[in-house]
């Protein structure tokens, strides 16, 4: 859960252009972040219902939340975001995922997750498919990003496809029984 002594690592982290371009900011707009800036950051998140911070070591390195919750069709969106560079390709992202899905399909028991994301953000694409997110669809030049329109990509996962990391596991292949 994010507390307040999370705003110093939050400020610590900044803003990396690389990482802030893959969440559709051009790398003219990114801007240092204050140490206000960081507080208010942190305040959101504590705020959110649904907002956590991911953590490496027990350190910040990001955030994940349900966004847009609507307990009548029981589905919502997922967000998340990396800000530490030398985490990013390490499946902290994955893992994070991983426990949210379960939280949300699980204790939560929503039937349905979207997540939108920047068709050329590859790393994410690659770990939203590892979690068994499915393409649903493609908004053509949805952002402006360094001057170019770039397509935004829909994915969704519905409770019914998540396989959870707490699932019993059955064993396949050969058990050498009646042979």
């Amino acid at each position: 859960m994010p507390r307040v002594a999370d705003a110093e690592a939050r400020f610590r982290l900044g803003y990396n252009p690389e990482i802030v371009e893959m969440f559709g900011v051009s790398r003219k707009d990114v801007r240092p972040i204050t140490v206000e800036g960081a507080a208010g950051w942190v305040q959101k998140l504590i705020q959110h219902p649904h907002a956590w911070v991911i953590e490496a070591g027990g350190v910040l390195i990001g955030e994940i939340r349900l966004d847009r919750v609507d307990p009548q069709d029981r589905r919502a969106s997922m967000a998340i975001g990396i800000y530490d560079a030398a985490s990013l390709g390490r499946g902290f992202g994955t893992e994070a995922i991983m426990l949210l899905l379960d939280h949300a399909f699980g204790t939560m028991e929503l039937h349905r997750i979207a997540i939108r994301v920047l068709a050329y953000n590859a790393r994410a694409i690659r770990a939203y498919e590892k979690c068994g997110f499915i393409v649903e669809g493609r908004e053509r030049e949805a952002a402006f990003v360094n001057g170019h329109w770039h397509d935004d990509i829909m994915m969704g996962l519905l409770s019914r496809e998540f396989i959870s990391p707490h699932a019993p596991r059955v064993a396949c292949g050969n058990t050498g029984e009646g042979e």
